[in-house]
């Protein structure tokens, strides 16, 4: 059960769990407290291990507490985790010490919310407006009219420095650098800077043009997309965003298990007939040799072949199997891999190769000509998929996109045919001349080649593009 402002992100670490949203701001309605108490004993006293995850820490404005004592009344046991804390959060991404020694050697979090109802605000402003250090207040967009003058009021000057900052860590974050007397003029409806927001209060917001850093990164304010398989979407999409860019994910491509295993099956059956075997994809690697292992059978059976892979990228793959390849071109290339083939001594005779259901013949057809006997089967397919996700559609319409990667030729006709010439000023990054020669041949210019065929050598293209 996660709150709208955890990151959803984190649900990843849960694949086999119920995800339960209680409410996000502007996208679901907003579960009372109550009614999130209830379902938690609901589920509890069901037997599920529940996780209530909130954004921050769960200590800090959270109502753990209430929480907490339902759970105690109904004898159920939990355990708390600490979080890291939306004031502790947004001053690091901002650039912004919440304590420094020679300015502030104290810090207070106050809630510019505080329960509706209440007889008597619990909050001393004249006080605060005295505290000798920083003032971090929580959930004060609505309200900031009301704090801004009580603590003016309470004799804090109106000049000191503050800062406003808006959805922090994400790539997104947004930070406004004011004076206390003007902070309420920026936390209007009309000035659309909206919850989640922190507002801190004091001379260490001073720091923050010399110590930021969040801003400064290489791909800061860059919208890519990433079109890979969704399971294979963070090997791109994590590198990119440790680096600034804000990433749109959209899987171009969907892999699967071929319709009928017969095929693959037979030639396990027959592995020791091969003196070779060749991999075109990671995904091949993948799904061969998982196959080859449901069948009861292990890696003993390869011990007699010969291995070749089309690139560093799957020879990593096969790799985490134990396998070292025998043949490795240098480019990610059929032409380069089938050259190396046909240069193996003792000449091959009997091959099997592993590949999709769609590519290229190059490798197969070259060997048939050198005399070997090939066996091709399909271990997986890759399908396109068919439309563009709603949302994903409605992030392009208000993102202008800086940049559009491509990890295949199947990849770059199908996003070509979602997005046609309507990419603007956006520019492409392909994995392979492969790959930039089927862009071209659509009509885009390429804009950005990797050096190999793996995400790193494509993040670095991206990246040294960027800088020319």
């Amino acid at each position: 059960m996660y709150d709208g402002l955890s990151n959803v992100e984190m649900l990843v670490h849960a694949p086999q769990a119920v995800h339960q949203c209680v409410g996000k701001h502007g996208q679901s309605r907003i579960w009372k407290q109550e009614e999130i108490i209830a379902e938690m004993l609901r589920h509890a006293k069901a037997g599920r291990r529940v996780v209530r995850l909130k954004g921050g820490d769960p200590a800090v404005f959270a109502r753990t507490s209430e929480e907490v004592n339902a759970l105690k009344a109904e004898g159920i046991p939990f355990e708390i985790v600490p979080g890291i804390t939306a004031a502790l959060a947004a001053g690091s991404y901002a650039g912004i010490p919440i304590t420094h020694r020679g300015i502030a050697s104290a810090v207070a979090l106050v809630t510019g919310h505080e329960e509706p109802g209440k007889a008597k605000s619990d909050l001393d402003w004249p006080a605060l407006a005295r505290f000798p250090g920083t003032l971090v207040i929580y959930m004060g967009v609505t309200t900031a009219k009301q704090w801004t003058d009580a603590l003016i009021a309470g004799g804090k000057d109106p000049k000191t420095l503050c800062a406003i900052l808006r959805r922090c860590s994400l790539p997104d974050q947004q930070k406004i650098q004011c004076r206390l007397d003007e902070v309420a003029g920026h936390l209007t409806p009309a000035s659309k800077f909206r919850p989640p927001v922190i507002t801190i209060v004091g001379d260490v917001t001073g720091l923050a043009e010399s110590m930021d850093w969040f801003s400064r990164r290489p791909l800061s304010g860059k919208n890519v997309l990433v079109t890979r398989p969704k399971d294979q979407a963070g090997q791109l999409a994590r590198p990119l965003e440790e680096l600034g860019a804000n990433v749109i994910v959209q899987p171009a491509i969907e892999i699967s298990p071929p319709d009928d295993w017969a095929e693959v099956d037979a030639a396990i059956e027959r592995i020791d007939s091969f003196d070779s075997l060749v991999f075109t994809s990671r995904n091949g690697v993948k799904f061969f040799l998982e196959r080859l292992l449901d069948q009861g059978r292990d890696l003993r059976c390869l011990g007699g072949l010969k291995i070749a892979v089309v690139g560093e990228a799957t020879a990593e793959v096969l790799s985490a199997y134990h396998l070292r390849a025998d043949w490795i071109p240098e480019t990610f290339d059929a032409d380069a891999l089938l050259e190396m083939l046909r240069q193996a001594e003792p000449p091959l005779q009997s091959t099997l190769i592993v590949r999709t259901q769609r590519g290229r013949e190059v490798i197969a057809d070259g060997l048939r000509a050198s005399g070997a006997t090939v066996r091709e089967v399909v271990a997986y397919q890759n399908r396109d998929v068919p439309e563009m996700d709603a949302i994903t559609r409605t992030k392009l319409n208000e993102l202008p996109l800086d940049w559009i990667t491509l990890t295949s030729p199947a990849t770059a006709r199908n996003v070509h045919r979602w997005l046609g010439d309507s990419i603007g000023d956006a520019k492409v990054a392909v994995i392979s001349p492969l790959t930039a020669e089927t862009v071209r041949e659509l009509g885009w210019r390429v804009d950005a080649v990797a050096a190999s065929a793996t995400m790193q050598s494509l993040t670095q293209a991206i990246l040294d593009a960027e800088k020319t």
